[in-house]
């Protein structure tokens, strides 16, 4: 059975994928887009936008990624159902698997499946995720302005978090399990000189607590075995994240983390004709702005790609 030929396949539904559809369409290159086992990204989490330009009083996550959706189908993306299981980016077209089934083939393409998070595993974390626990102090901090927050973490992420989320809370506990920080020197003598930051060595997280209207506390237990209770209205992760790459783990080039390798200034990738965008392949800034942004340029990279 001849395989689907696609000209440019876009892989993820985040800000990112949305965006490269945006723009592939437009460029009449007949995109078609797999949403993947999360359709929307990360935004769907969470439950208010208030960085997202274009959107004064703030918007859902769902209903922004529903907007750039709406968007991308405007201009003739076909949005598919469906994950990409399997692919050989050996020789144009490639090759590649949906839901383990269905065989198709794409002269290019725009990869976009995110980074996700790292989370404790507690279901009370679970439980309150969006409402009140968050694993992104820029996108939410704004929210716990004079409150009391806890950051999870040891790294240098972490230190930049919590003391972020210093510049606009009352007070900021540091959950680290190690008896010393892991950031570099300079980011612990910012966390250490910044008088609302308390660093809390020694503890692991026990569970999250709250009530109907989110996060109330948290509940840590030190090496010891000793507990106590802190009372707090936004719980932060900040113990990293991973970058959903394993299907291309062996056939791009990828960084130590496993993020995507792009060339300097543009979205190409290792392997002629294949595109990143958004958080696989940044692991700096993480943000739906800055991923969005990523996707145009992908968009624009794939479109000189095809017309030369």
């Amino acid at each position: 059975m001849e395989k689907e030929q696609i000209k440019c396949l876009i892989i993820g539904s985040g800000p990112a994928g949305y965006t490269a559809a945006i723009y592939t369409s437009r460029a009449n290159l007949a995109p078609v887009l797999y949403e993947g086992i999360e359709p929307g990204g990360q935004l769907t989490t969470t439950t208010e936008v208030d960085n997202f330009p274009g959107y004064p009083e703030g918007v859902d996550g769902n209903q922004l990624m529903a907007d750039l959706r709406k968007q991308a189908e405007r201009f003739g993306t076909e949005i598919r159902r469906g994950t990409i299981t399997k692919a050989d980016l050996s020789a144009r077209p490639f090759r590649l698997t949906v839901d383990g089934e269905k065989e198709i083939e794409a002269q290019s393409i725009i990869i976009a499946t995110g980074a996700s998070a790292r989370y404790l595993g507690l279901p009370s974390e679970t439980k309150f995720r969006g409402q009140g626990v968050s694993a992104c102090a820029t996108c939410d901090g704004f929210f716990y302005r004079k409150k009391d927050v806890a950051v999870v973490g040891g790294g240098d992420t972490a230190c930049e978090e919590a003391t972020y989320l210093a510049s606009l809370c009352r007070q900021v506990y540091m959950i680290v399990r190690k008896p010393f920080l892991r950031a570099s020197q300079a980011m612990q003598q910012r966390v250490m000189n910044t008088p609302n930051i308390e660093v809390l060595f020694e503890y692991n997280t026990v569970e999250v607590l709250g009530d109907d209207s989110g996060v109330t506390g948290v509940t840590i237990r030190h090496n010891d075995g000793s507990e106590r209770t802190l009372d707090i209205a936004g719980f932060f992760l900040a113990i990293g994240h991973h970058p959903n790459t394993e299907l291309f783990r062996d056939q791009l080039e990828l960084d130590a983390e496993g993020y995507i390798r792009t060339e300097a200034g543009t979205s190409r990738t290792s392997v002629e004709g294949v595109f990143a965008a958004g958080d696989v392949q940044d692991p700096h800034y993480r943000q739906a702005i800055t991923a969005a942004g990523s996707g145009c340029v992908a968009a624009l990279d794939c479109e000189r790609f095809l017309r030369r």
